[in-house]
């Protein structure tokens, strides 16, 4: 596999999961089932974007420290803010995978 297409799945998820929405009811109900056992990566990824933002962040309050640069610490900042939303919608997911019982 590429380097690219190993670091996307590195980090994002949605090559995991088949579409609920179409399809008979039959293959909306196999997607599901799919889709729930496939969320007991999503624990995995939450913790993979948790490191990246707290790395990021750690490198941002080093540049401001002691390198002097809140310019360019700022972007190290906006970076590892980014992993909150992310984990946000994958803590979402991953509830409703477990709560739900299904799209019907």
């Amino acid at each position: 596999m590429a380097l690219r297409t190993l670091l996307y799945r590195y980090f994002f998820f949605g090559w995991l999961f088949r579409d609920a929405s179409s399809g008979t009811p039959l293959e909306r109900a196999a997607a599901w089932r799919h889709n729930r056992n496939q969320a007991r990566w999503l624990p995995t990824y939450m913790r993979r974007w948790m490191f990246c933002g707290a790395l990021f962040y750690l490198v941002g309050l080093f540049v401001e420290s002691v390198v002097g640069a809140p310019l360019l610490s700022s972007l190290f900042y906006v970076t590892g803010l980014m992993s909150v939303p992310g984990n946000a919608v994958m803590v979402v997911a991953w509830i409703g995978f477990k709560a739900l019982s299904g799209p019907f």
